[in-house]
């Protein structure tokens, strides 16, 4: 069954308290109440993430909803059990980011502005996951983009932040016109910028050369966004020099949008019979997490080594991508959500150690564990879980994905993963020994814990992670239903057409 509404209020909230938020800052400045903005932003995340579970049992009673008019041609929403899935993480990410940076940023100016700019870069992905078609796509695509652009150089006074802001401008400018020079080419060919109208002009046709254009672009322009190697050099230094809240945005949220494209567009445009995509996605994977975890060996910047961790954890999902079936695309959804709030965990622990003590250096935090523990503590069970430690959350999904390589015919992918697996508990480790069992430094001796507004979102989010990973039935069914959707599109395109 299909229904058709006019609006849903998950974006609307959050647009609404972005374009207010100048208001209550000039209310309750005059009042000199530093926390409104917080509380207002907060208060919006709550309210999306409300309406975005209500939304779940929506999408499993009716399969699709669609928002729009003017089908093939007009601008829609299509929200399924995977656009609910994905913009599930960026809700419960928007959440702690927006509680962690009441204290975190306290220092910083252009407040209001931060959080207009964290809604709006929420809200743009949230839209990119509901489009229906390429134009609404690609509209979201932008606001997400723009908004990460200032946020990464939003300290501006600060030259290698806005160095790092430039650069990823600019690659991901790239990334756009690809995405643009694809879409053109499949509105050349079919007529239409609809999803589901493409897909069914497209079904059962021989193979069409002209195809392997947008196949390509749209592979870099996604593949730049989800830092992709060898698209990825905008990462290792957008992480660090953005502020920590943001960075855990940018990698447990925004780069999972470019997977996300794949796994959307990809068995939708493209029939794997015909056009062998995924052998491309197994090459990109390969590349991707060794040369991420070999990478984060050699960092001693805290940030910078969870950068190229990060690239390394788009590598593990993308063997699932490759797989390209129910099972490989339920794995691969399972750790993209599962990374988002390890890695929203561990940037926002170091975020912590960082207000802390000043800096980010591997080499000058020995044994600030025993002057923080709670958020050292956090880190750990972050880092263990990024490992594939069990019972933790990451063992969970990195399990089902190297089983599904193993299933689907790709052992030796299963292997390089595991590997790398192995590989990657070198930078861990390393870190684990200097924070907790190397002795503390003189000059931590009066580093205290961080404030309690900074540690509820850790606790919060390390009991997330051990939660998930002692009892992950229902989440590993979630991530089956958004699977289905994005394989099971044929039901979708002939109720859709049906409408037209």
């Amino acid at each position: 069954m299909i229904m058709f509404k006019m609006f849903h209020p998950i974006i609307d909230i959050l647009l609404l308290v972005m374009v207010t938020m100048p208001i209550i800052d000039r209310i309750f400045r005059r009042f000199n109440i530093k926390f409104a903005l917080n509380i207002y932003s907060t208060i919006g995340f709550l309210l999306s993430g409300f309406f975005l579970f209500g939304l779940y049992f929506e999408v499993i009673s009716n399969e699709v909803i669609l928002l729009g008019h003017q089908l093939p041609w007009g601008s829609a929403f299509e929200i399924d059990s995977l656009g609910v899935f994905m913009a599930s993480i960026f809700i419960i990410l928007g959440i702690f980011a927006s509680l962690f940076s009441y204290r975190y940023m306290e220092k910083d100016s252009g407040m209001a502005e931060y959080y207009m700019l964290l809604l709006g870069m929420v809200a743009g992905m949230i839209g990119v996951v509901f489009a229906a078609d390429f134009l609404t796509f690609f509209i979201f695509w932008e606001i997400m983009s723009l908004t990460s652009y200032i946020l990464v150089a939003f300290r501006k006074h600060i030259d290698v932040a806005v160095e790092a802001g430039v650069k990823y401008l600019i690659m991901s400018a790239a990334g756009t016109i690809a995405l643009i020079y694809g879409i053109s080419v499949f509105y050349g060919i079919t007529g239409s910028l609809n999803f589901a109208h493409i897909s069914s002009v497209l079904n059962g046709q021989p193979e069409n050369g002209w195809l392997y254009i947008p196949l390509v672009m749209i592979l870099v322009g996604l593949g730049i966004k989800a830092a992709i190697v060898p698209m990825h050099t905008w990462l290792p230094d957008a992480h660090p020099e953005a502020p920590s809240t943001i960075s855990a945005m940018l990698s447990g949220a925004l780069i999972t949008v470019g997977v996300y494209g794949i796994i959307r567009i990809f068995p939708l445009m493209f029939n794997p019979q015909v056009y062998d995509w995924t052998f491309l996605i197994v090459v990109l994977s390969v590349v991707t997490m060794t040369l991420g975890n070999i990478i984060a060996l050699m960092q001693n910047d805290l940030k910078r080594l969870l950068a190229y961790s990060s690239i390394a954890h788009i590598g593990y999902a993308l063997i699932g991508v490759a797989v390209a079936d129910p099972t490989g695309f339920s794995s691969a959804l399972l750790h993209l959500f599962n990374h988002g709030i390890m890695k929203g965990l561990a940037f926002l622990c170091v975020g912590s150690i960082i207000y802390a003590t000043g800096t980010r250096n591997l080499s000058d935090l020995a044994g600030i564990g025993r002057r923080m523990p709670v958020t050292s503590g956090a880190l750990i069970i972050a880092l263990f879980a990024l490992m594939g430690f069990p019972p933790l959350n990451g063992f969970i999904s990195k399990y089902l994905l190297f089983t599904s390589a193993m299933n689907g015919g790709l052992l030796w992918l299963a292997v390089v993963g595991i590997v790398n697996s192995i590989i990657s508990c070198g930078y861990y480790l390393r870190v684990f020994r200097t924070l907790i069992l190397d002795p503390p430094t003189k000059h931590l001796d009066k580093i205290r814990e961080s404030p309690m507004s900074m540690l509820i979102p850790l606790v919060v989010l390390m009991l997330i992670t051990i939660i998930i990973g002692v009892y992950p039935v229902n989440i590993i069914a979630f991530s089956e239903q958004a699977a289905r959707s994005a394989l099971e599109n044929q039901i979708y395109i002939r109720t859709v057409l049906s409408h037209l």
